[in-house]
């Protein structure tokens, strides 16, 4: 059996990090590379990187961050926000990121998967999808969660892994934030119609729902953020629970 996986997110606007409700109302969590070491050190699986700004204010994902946490920590990283063509992810992955995740700019040009799949391998290219609930549907959004697309999410997620996604990030708009647990139900459906691996993300706030998101939609790794960066959870202590619930993790 695999082992399941932590993942810090920080979320980078400006050169910091930064946390929301909802995908608003941020505030300031601290210096993303020092974040990034102390993850390290605590024991966090992977980490993820993501420019919330970048494609809304369509900038580059910040190179010089690439550089300075591929200095600092030893565990695998990806970067996301912004990227929207080859080059793009070359420039990252040679700066030291170990995957890239792009998400507006592979439902706006769907090829982007293939091409990135193709030239650097499936493992390398995580499709993470912003998921908002409304009529009755699950509906894709981009450029940080602020336009609602008319495709399904369900749909989406099936054409991302048939196009070439080594993972997926799915994020619950409407959980995210809120610390009221991740969105069990969907990712239990998403995660059983797929064969690549689902990362939860959006809604964690405690240690108890960790052990919920694992045992209930069986995904592959589970997201947060905020958690994380107040100290709210430590993830040696995580483990641990995770552990005591019959759960594998490294």
């Amino acid at each position: 059996m695999l082992a399941k996986r932590i993942i810090p997110c920080l979320d980078v606007k400006d050169g910091r990090t930064v946390k929301g409700v909802n995908f608003v109302d941020l505030r300031d969590a601290g210096d993303p590379v020092e974040l990034a070491w102390q993850y390290s050190e605590q024991g966090a699986d992977e980490l993820v990187f993501l420019d919330i700004a970048a494609t809304h204010e369509g900038r580059k994902t910040t190179i010089d961050l690439v550089k300075a946490v591929a200095r600092q920590v030893n565990i695998p990283f990806t970067i996301g926000g912004g990227i929207n063509e080859m080059k793009d992810a070359e420039i990252l992955l040679n700066a030291g990121a170990d995957k890239i995740s792009i998400n507006s700019a592979a439902v706006r040009n769907p090829q982007l998967i293939n091409d990135l799949a193709a030239a650097f391998g499936a493992q390398f290219v995580v499709v993470a999808i912003d998921t908002r609930f409304l009529e009755n549907q699950n509906f894709v959004h981009l450029s940080g969660g602020r336009i609602k697309t008319a495709i399904k999410t369900e749909d989406w997620v099936h054409e991302a892994q048939e196009r070439g996604a080594g993972e997926i990030l799915l994020t619950s708009m409407d959980h995210d934030g809120t610390k009221n647990g991740f969105d069990n139900g969907l990712l239990k459906k998403i995660n059983d119609a797929i064969t690549i691996p689902l990362i939860a993300s959006g809604g964690a706030g405690n240690q108890q729902h960790f052990v919920d998101v694992f045992q209930q939609a069986n995904v592959d790794a589970a997201l947060a953020a905020s958690v994380f960066h107040y100290g709210e959870i430590l993830i040696p202590e995580l483990k641990n629970t995770l552990r005591s619930n019959g759960i594998v993790v490294r």
